[in-house]
């Protein structure tokens, strides 16, 4: 078993989120020399290469990919263990699935109207998932689907609506519905889409197999890496082929920030309009007292007046219709 050092997961996280060396130490108050020796050390307890350097400094590596959300999770846990052990109140832990997704833009909103409120937004990812930290208590709350995924949610879980995500189709200017203003959903049943994340066992997949069971259409879950040419990762890689093939197309949801491309086209589905539920999720055994202010300010705000005009799986619909 390794032990990790704190001071070393920390210089990490500082690193990635700065983006240079020189700025974590500034960030930590320590010498680039400290930090540097620090990221050393984790990367040979860990056995992997965190950081590439690139002409702005560094960047996380496909194994520090993995690991920063952990590594989020350790310092959050550890700095609650602090803060309990000295009864200091510690900040309410939001968890969302990654920076692009729409509740990250609700969350500063939040943050924006509760300037008194003490709370930091955690970012997952498809392997330990917002759903996941919440019920393994490294958030207080979290954003994703309350139903689906290979594990139900344990009894003392509970759940708000909390936005509705639209969904739309992508696709490049050569494909033969890139002159569409729309397509519709039985239209779309005939299609194939190419939605590689589907691939992982979650509640987001079960949300296309559920799309699919549906109205027929084929998800194709295979990997970015062995689609089209060679080029970076992520969804900017996804983007690009797309935008640059006659073939491929994406679901995506409107709230969902996607790199812009100048040769990608934006259809919305309509008849009905698939939407992915996004529940605020909580455990009720949770006592923290900035928990009762951010639940009621998602009740308060979700407006579900599109909710009539989507389709929605069936499990869903009681939590977001009523």
């Amino acid at each position: 078993m390794t032990d990790l050092d704190l001071a070393a997961v920390r210089a990490f996280v500082a690193a990635v989120d700065e983006g240079q060396f020189g700025h974590a130490a500034d960030l930590l108050g320590i010498s680039q020399q400290a930090v540097s020796k620090r990221i050393a050390k984790l990367e040979s307890q860990l056995g992997a290469v965190l950081f590439d350097r690139v002409p702005t400094g560094v960047v996380a590596t496909p194994a520090g990919a993995r690991f920063l959300p952990h590594a989020r999770s350790l310092l959050a846990v550890a700095d609650g263990a602090v803060a309990a052990a000295r009864d200091v109140p510690r900040p309410l832990r939001v968890a969302v699935q990654g920076e692009r997704q729409g509740a990250m833009e609700r969350m500063r909103f939040y943050l924006d109207h509760h300037r008194d409120s003490d709370t930091e937004i955690v970012i997952s990812n498809v392997f330990v998932t917002s759903r996941d930290m919440v019920v393994h208590g490294r958030a207080d709350a979290a954003f994703a689907r309350a139903h689906g995924g290979p594990n139900p949610l344990p009894p003392d879980i509970a759940a708000a609506p909390a936005y509705l995500d639209p969904s739309h189709l992508l696709v490049g200017r050569e494909h033969p519905l890139a002159g569409r203003s729309a397509v519709t959903l039985a239209e779309l049943g005939a299609s194939t889409v190419w939605i590689p994340g589907a691939a992982v066992p979650s509640e987001w997949a079960d949300f296309y197999r559920e799309l699919s069971e549906f109205c027929g259409v084929t998800v194709d879950t295979t990997p970015r890496s062995t689609v089209g040419a060679p080029g970076p990762d992520g969804v900017q890689a996804m983007i690009e082929r797309i935008a640059g093939s006659d073939t491929l197309a994406t679901v995506s949801s409107d709230h969902f920030r996607n790199p812009w491309h100048p040769h990608i086209r934006k259809l919305p589905i309509v008849d009905p309009t698939p939407a992915y539920p996004h529940a605020l999720l909580w455990s009720t055994a949770n006592a923290h007292p900035g928990l009762p202010q951010l639940i009621d300010h998602f009740r308060a705000n979700y407006d579900g007046g599109i909710a009539a005009d989507c389709w929605l799986p069936e499990d869903d619909r009681a939590l977001f219709i009523g």
